[in-house]
């Protein structure tokens, strides 16, 4: 991470607001469970059902550091 980014996750780790996609800890589980149990059956699924989470991990993740970087954008000067 660059430094910048470092300041702005810090200093939104202090206040007590969520932001970006959330998703409930119980449908996590299910999901997680329903996709273990077609990776045990199903082994040529691993590589589509990894794929999947690494594509939705990924959009999370930019979704988060984007909000994050318009909050702590300043706002623009008047000319």
């Amino acid at each position: 991470m660059h430094g910048r980014t470092k300041i702005i996750l810090r200093e939104s780790l202090r206040k007590d607001h969520k932001i970006g996609v959330t998703v409930s800890k119980p449908i996590l589980a299910i999901l997680r469970i329903i996709f273990g149990i077609l990776v045990i059956t199903k082994p040529e699924l691993l590589g589509i059902i990894v794929g999947i989470f690494l594509v939705t991990e990924g959009v999370l993740l930019l979704t988060e550091y984007l909000e994050l970087r318009r909050q702590h954008q300043p706002p623009p000067q008047p000319s």
